[in-house]
């Protein structure tokens, strides 16, 4: 029989690459007793080519510690691309200047995603502030910091009487990166399921977020709309990417300026068991270059830091309010902190709507 390959993915889950047969639907040894014998074991997203329109760069980013429009609800296919040519001329990032107006709560703050969103965050010295079910795990990861730079609130966006107002106090912007696996494991413990992180979690947040908020960024998945198609629909068989699109639903209906990021298979870290100087010390590897695209097409790998710097670079950038980017990262250099090529990047894949 012949066999193709097939890679799953989601964001804040284990992954790895399998074989699938080429056979009906009823043939697949997709048994969920399988699934939850062996939950690592299950592939999680495809990695098709990708075929499309490429926007290019010449620029080489210097090693640093690492980064780390018009309103409409309209998706577009487009798939923008940034490589580097083989300059050699150096390319200085641009960090965010520091702002005494800006306040950033960041939900998931020490996940895979979230712990590279608060040490770039430090590092470019904006400050946040930490909504967390365990605080001491801040202190483990990003030192003890002034509450001039970065403050922590306890508290579990599952249950809506924790998120008191006072959480909220001050608040100008939010990324959330909460997640858990699209399979059952360990993680799963304490009711940490997708139905109450991905869909009830973010409702309550969204629900308690102040009407004056001037962003916030939802790191969701590619594949959100396709769950009941092959090879999606194996991800989804415990409703990850149903759920996925649920939160989605509710941050673009909540009436709140928002800006999605659909993150590929995630790769680089997570680092949870380092400190902050690891964390601004990591890199992204060989895929620097980034990939955008909108429509829900892209389908790839991403490293976590370049999920990161989209999340804290769309904060800032207009014309992104209001829109869904999927986003990749492949072999290249990448636009590493520099706005103006985030800009051109997000600008890009934009569907240029009708006039």
């Amino acid at each position: 029989m012949s066999a193709v390959c097939v890679s799953l993915f989601i964001s804040g889950s284990p992954y790895m690459a399998s074989r699938l047969p080429q056979a009906p639907i009823a043939d697949l040894p997709l048994s969920a007793k399988a699934i939850i014998k062996h939950p690592q074991a299950v592939p999680l997203l495809p990695v098709l080519p990708l075929n499309s329109p490429s926007f290019r760069y010449s620029f080489k980013r210097k090693v640093l510690p690492p980064p780390w429009v018009s309103r409409s609800n309209a998706v577009s296919d487009q798939v923008v691309e940034s490589f580097t040519s083989g300059s050699t001329q150096d390319s200085r990032t641009t960090p965010s200047p520091p702002s005494s107006s800006k306040l950033v709560l960041v939900v998931g703050g020490t996940g895979g995603v979230g712990q590279l969103v608060v040490a770039s965050l430090l590092d470019r010295n904006i400050k946040s502030r930490l909504l967390l079910r365990n605080p001491e795990k801040a202190t483990t990861l990003f030192g003890e910091q002034d509450e001039d730079k970065l403050q922590v609130r306890q508290g579990d966006t599952r249950n809506p009487g924790d998120l008191d107002p006072s959480i909220f106090e001050g608040v100008t912007h939010v990324i959330c990166c909460t997640g858990t696996t699209a399979f059952p494991s360990r993680r799963w413990d304490g009711d940490n399921t997708p139905e109450r992180v991905d869909w009830e979690g973010v409702r309550n947040l969204v629900s308690a977020l102040p009407s004056s908020l001037k962003r916030i960024v939802l790191v969701s998945s590619v594949g959100v709309t396709k769950f009941n198609e092959l090879p999606w629909s194996i991800m989804n068989l415990f409703g990850v990417l149903k759920y996925k699109k649920m939160g989605e639903d509710f941050v673009r209906s909540s009436g709140l300026p928002f800006t999605i990021i659909r993150a590929g298979r995630l790769t680089d870290g997570p680092y949870t068991s380092y400190d902050l100087n690891t964390l601004l010390q990591a890199t992204a590897g060989e895929r620097r270059a980034v990939l955008i695209g909108q429509g829900d097409k892209l389908v790839g790998e991403v490293s976590r830091l370049v999920v990161a710097e989209a999340c804290i670079q769309a904060l800032d950038i207009d014309f992104t309010e209001g829109q869904i980017y999927e986003v990749n990262s492949v072999k290249g250099e990448g636009p590493g902190s520099d706005r103006q090529k985030w800009e051109e990047l997000f600008k890009a894949a934009q569907k240029q709507l009708p006039l």
